[in-house]
């Protein structure tokens, strides 16, 4: 068999310069390949293996399902695609609303998109997101991402970039709380800029996605809140921090009510990326704004029951297994241990994030918060870092300067630490303090 290098074109790299091992098994946190190479998952492999490796109720799930139905379009009804939106409409409190269901977070985001302009009579209207936000590699979800990914495609018309809630580089010069959370009012300023009239919705993450970014506490709500007066629907990103990622369901849920969207998209965790999935969840106003409406949208594989199957047996896997509190009592204690490698390494300039899901900063220089490359480019001490953590059985993701920490929910205590303990060695050695 010919090299998969020579066969595959494979995403977001240059093909000259790709090659990977060839993974063959995986369970829990770890994974291997077909040479007996093992390594422990810190970051869910792209953040979204959830539930680990070949979680043993999906697995099952899957088979069970495969014995019974394989596919079905999404014209005719299947069992696990009603009891999985059930269930979702549940875990998130969207009494009356609907789901549709997606392949992915991309598909997802998208069609949030087509049921806002549609539900809201805005045909054209605009969409706010933000600068260094990531919401897909479509055509249309690649100009709503504010994403450098972005800089070589043509950009979809009708998006508006907003500037991020980003504490630590505040684009307006100003410090968290005295800022009063101008970050949010800013979106206020755009609705005026642009007439509420003419825009659809707001599409951001809940929590961080690959940009890095936590916005400071009272950020979301607030941006909840102008949405309301203004009458422009606000969609949460829950892509990467939904299903326990963050210590909640769903990233939104740590405001409470004050925080609710009018929709969410989901993937990655679904399934725990057993499956390929995503889903749009809506609100019963929405969902009563399209009962009438020919829905001029559609996938063929939309609702697969295999898939739908999978999500209804990963999401018993996380309420059975007790995953969501476990995030958030593990992310407790990880965070607890960044903060303290943050006390030891100057290079450590911010720690942010919340539950199993955590963003570690490196700067060049702290009090200035020089950063050691310009985005998005990652320094080659950090890449030599990620190379020797994986020699030593552990996988790390990173991009540009930042480590993206976000482990399997199963991961065990002692895997976790271990995984930081080698973080802080790897930290010394490529970054020591000067003399």
């Amino acid at each position: 068999m010919r090299p998969e290098r020579e066969t595959v074109l494979h995403s977001w790299c240059k093909q000259t310069e790709w090659q990977a091992p060839t993974i063959v098994g995986g369970a829990g946190a770890h994974f291997w390949d077909e040479a007996g190479n093992r390594w422990l998952d810190m970051s869910s492999l792209a953040e979204s293996n959830h539930l680990g490796h070949q979680h043993p109720k999906v697995v099952a799930a899957i088979r069970e399902q495969a014995e019974k139905l394989c596919f079905v379009t999404s014209s005719w009804g299947a069992q696990p695609r009603a009891e999985l939106a059930e269930q979702l409409l549940d875990k998130s409190g969207f009494a009356g609303g609907r789901v549709f269901f997606t392949l992915g977070g991309a598909d997802a985001n998208e069609n949030a998109i087509k049921f806002a302009r549609w539900a809201s009579g805005k045909a054209n209207g605009q969409v706010i997101t933000r600068h260094r936000s990531y919401h897909g590699a479509s055509p249309a979800t690649i100009s709503l991402s504010g994403d450098s990914r972005a800089w070589a495609q043509p950009a979809m018309p009708g998006v508006i970039h907003a500037l991020p809630p980003y504490c630590y580089r505040c684009p307006f010069g100003q410090q968290y709380p005295s800022c009063n959370t101008r970050c949010a009012d800013h979106v206020a300023d755009l609705f005026a800029w642009e007439h509420p009239s003419r825009v659809a919705a707001v599409l951001m993450e809940a929590h961080a996605g690959t940009n890095g970014i936590v916005a400071p506490p009272d950020y979301w709500p607030r941006l909840a809140a102008h949405c309301r007066q203004h009458g422009v629907y606000l969609i949460a990103d829950e892509v990467m921090a939904g299903f326990g990622r963050t210590g909640k369901w769903f990233a939104w849920q740590h405001h409470g009510e004050a925080g609710r969207p009018d929709m969410m998209t989901l993937a990655k965790g679904l399934t725990g990326a057993h499956l390929p999935l995503g889903a749009v969840v809506l609100s019963a106003e929405i969902a009563g704004q399209l009962e009438n409406q020919q829905l001029y949208t559609g996938l063929t594989y939309c609702g697969h029951p295999l898939s739908c199957a999978a999500g209804v047996a990963a999401l018993r896997a996380y309420q059975e297994e007790g995953l969501i509190e476990r995030s958030a009592r593990l992310g407790a204690q990880m965070h607890a241990s960044l903060r303290e490698l943050a006390r030891r390494h100057p290079v450590i300039g911010d720690v942010r994030g919340e539950g199993l899901f955590a963003i570690v900063e490196l700067v060049a220089e702290r009090e200035r918060r020089t950063p050691l490359a310009a985005w998005p480019d990652t320094p080659a001490a950090l890449k030599q870092l990620v190379k020797d953590a994986r020699e030593q059985g552990v996988s790390f993701a990173v991009r540009g300067n930042l480590i993206v920490l976000a482990p399997p929910l199963v991961i065990a205590e002692q895997d976790l630490a271990d995984a930081l303990g080698l973080l802080d060695r790897l930290l010394a050695r490529h970054f020591p303090q000067p003399a």
